[in-house]
């Protein structure tokens, strides 16, 4: 697979010590920018998190010596779609624009990181959102059963979700919140990455110059509490059962990652796939099913969602669990090619998107230390067999399971 047009991927380390990763795409107007900060969920202090849930909407609240109205109007008036987003790791700050007026929102948004106002007179407005974003979880069921599955079965505090915990949201200060991004939001664990119309060594002198001056001590958070495990179950008088299962993965820098992906494909990779086949279709036990590998820097997990009703609960965790144990035993060619053709389906879909291509861009360079193009990508997809793909399912170790659910009766069945 070609993406026609792609070209190479430049990565460059700024003065201030910041790595940017740019992929020019040719004929294409515009631009997506995507900046990693190293204020994520797992960066605040053992006794709970919350902080970087408010910086991420604090952030947007002026700059620069800007009100937030003002540096609000400036951003809309250059045509600036901007997000944020709590991640493990980082704060993530995002923007789409037109490639033409790059130079003149790039003061904007570094002044957010180098010279935010972080209002006093905003922070019980923010407040409230994030305690709204909070409560909204238990009117999502499903949302919430995997945001359980992934607290019980990572270690603390990298099983955060992000949406921060009551008391400390209810409970921070203005002057705890400036005095965190002072000391997080660092050069050193940042990632500047950017894929469109964008010319590389002019985006880096650029950089340079808005962020000289820009300096600080990045710490990386350290496992505070091993993983729980086992089972987690809540309560709610709901008509359906929201069953969340996971089981260790490979990190996005082990070999067999590529492998576990294309596993992962064949197990839930569409209306072939095993899961879907064997749950939904032959036995009708559930209305939604599917598992994703989630690869991450350190670890890897994959993470399996299933809806049923209360009767068939059981019936339907056991079959998954079969489902997932039968890779053991090997994917027919068949199955194979299906798997691959969805995963190079969905890196087509992703070339096509800059801001898709920004995200990856960076989270590559964060997860292996260099970012991958689509074509390299594609390439790794092709070289796998069918022989080396059983060898590894053959060998493949799950380890223990970790079951969450949601609903009127607790699961009995044992988690394999």
């Amino acid at each position: 697979m070609g993406v026609p047009g792609m070209s190479d991927i430049h990565t460059t380390q700024l003065d201030c010590g910041a790595t940017l990763v740019v992929e020019p795409v040719p004929n294409v107007a515009s631009v997506a920018l995507s900046w990693l900060l190293p204020v994520g969920s797992a960066t605040d202090p053992p006794e709970g998190d919350g902080i970087p849930a408010i910086l991420s909407e604090l952030i947007f609240r002026g700059a620069g010596g800007l009100n937030s109205r003002g540096h609000s109007d400036a951003l809309d008036r250059l045509g600036v779609q901007r997000s944020s987003g709590v991640l493990t790791y980082h704060l993530r700050l995002g923007a789409t624009l037109l490639g033409d007026r790059l130079s003149e929102a790039l003061g904007l948004m570094t002044a957010m990181v180098r010279e935010p106002a972080l209002p006093a007179d905003g922070l019980e407005a923010v407040r409230s959102l994030c305690l709204q974003s909070l409560d909204s979880l238990d009117d999502d069921p499903q949302h919430l059963v995997m945001l359980c599955l992934r607290q019980r079965h990572l270690p603390a505090p990298f099983n955060r979700h992000g949406y921060g915990c009551r008391e400390v949201l209810e409970g921070c200060s203005i002057e705890a919140i400036r005095e965190a991004w002072m000391s997080r939001c660092t050069p050193v664990g940042s990632i500047f990455s950017a894929a469109g119309a964008v010319d590389p060594d002019s985006l880096a002198d650029q950089l340079d110059a808005l962020l000289a001056g820009w300096s600080g001590e990045h710490r990386e958070p350290v496992e505070q509490r091993p993983p729980l495990r086992g089972r987690a179950y809540i309560k709610q008088d709901t008509a359906q059962v929201h069953i969340g299962l996971g089981y260790d993965a490979p990190r996005e820098a082990d070999p067999r990652s590529m492998l576990e992906r294309l596993a992962v494909g064949v197990l839930s990779g569409g209306t072939s796939a095993r899961l879907f086949t064997e749950v939904r279709q032959k036995r009708s036990l559930c209305y939604s099913v599917g598992a994703s590998f989630h690869a991450g820097r350190d670890s890897g997990l994959v993470a399996l969602y299933v809806g049923t009703t209360p009767e068939r609960a059981d019936e339907t965790l056991e079959v998954c669990l079969a489902e997932i144990e039968r890779l053991q035993e090997g994917v027919r060619e068949e199955e194979l090619k299906r798997a691959v053709a969805g995963l190079k389906s969905h890196l087509i879909m992703r070339g096509e998107s800059t801001p898709a291509r920004a995200v990856a861009i960076g989270h590559d360079q964060f997860r292996l230390g260099r970012a991958r193009s689509l074509d390299e990508l594609a390439r790794e997809v092709d070289a796998v067999t069918i022989d080396q793909l059983n060898a590894y399912l053959q060998s493949r170790v799950f380890g223990e399971f970790t079951v969450a659910s949601i609903g009127k009766v607790e699961l009995a069945v044992p988690a394999h």
